[in-house]
């Protein structure tokens, strides 16, 4: 091989490598600003259920002191399924009622070290993942997912039933 060839060979290594670091500093770049406003929307979708943010120990403690169940909701705030539930279902007034009549309910954030400890206790795999636990922790249902606000007022109405007093 020449010399021009081997110079003009590392000359386009050596661009494909820049171009090749350029397009993976790119990437991450979008990555970071979609899981932002994922997260924003997210929040905003928790927010307007307006829920309250208990943690699960205390959410325990809540519910021993008020004879009631508590309703555990396994979520990722980046979540599009988990937002679709907050604004669908978890933010409807006839669903609200029923949860602080009957439950107390938690939101246990996937990232964080409740989360991970909830996932191991309970076997949980995905998200969102809602469970109707008792008031020492004890799994009683897992409620399947649904989008339909009347569907999912029944489900709390029949684990009410079923576990409560």
């Amino acid at each position: 091989m020449s010399s021009v060839q081997n110079t003009t060979n590392k000359i386009l290594n050596k661009k494909n490598f820049i171009n090749l670091v350029k397009l993976l500093v790119m990437v991450l770049i979008v990555l970071g600003v979609n899981r932002g406003v994922q997260s924003y929307l997210g929040e905003a979708a928790y927010d307007s259920t307006g829920l309250g943010n208990l943690s699960y120990n205390a959410a325990l403690e809540q519910a021993k002191s008020s004879n009631r169940l508590v309703l555990a909701d396994m979520s990722a705030i980046w979540c599009p399924t988990c937002r679709k539930l907050d604004k669908e279902v978890l933010s409807n007034s006839k669903v609200q009622e029923v949860i602080n009549q009957n439950y107390v309910f938690t939101r246990i954030e996937y990232e964080s070290d409740e989360g991970e400890a909830f996932m191991q206790r309970y076997d949980v795999n995905g998200f969102p993942t809602l469970l109707v636990l008792n008031q020492v922790g004890d799994k009683l249902v897992q409620l399947p997912l649904t989008f339909d606000p009347e569907k999912f007022k029944d489900l709390l109405n029949q684990a009410t039933n079923q576990f409560n007093k």
